[in-house]
């Protein structure tokens, strides 16, 4: 009878345990719900702010190659400078 006793108390105390995570994980779980939409919806900020910026950077190279002074045809073409020759006299 002392061995029964003794397995009631050992189950009564894994039952107390259990009941306690039986009760605490969902709001563990929607916790980490919360935080996991949150971190979503931060995501696709950052990316709609990303797709902007790129945009705009399409936008100003086109600028910059629209704005861009053409080589002449007639010019000698200088290999691996981008400066013009310095005049000789």
């Amino acid at each position: 009878m002392e061995i029964f006793g003794g397995f009631m108390v050992m189950m009564s105390i894994l039952s107390f345990f259990m009941a306690v995570v039986w009760f605490v994980m969902p709001f563990v779980v929607f916790a980490i719900k919360g935080k996991l939409d949150r971190t979503l919806d931060v995501l696709t900020d950052v990316e709609k702010r990303m797709a902007k910026l790129e945009a705009r950077m399409e936008i100003l190279q086109s600028q910059q190659n629209v704005g861009a002074p053409k080589p002449r045809e007639d010019a000698p073409a200088t290999a691996g400078s981008e400066q013009p020759p310095l005049p000789l006299a």
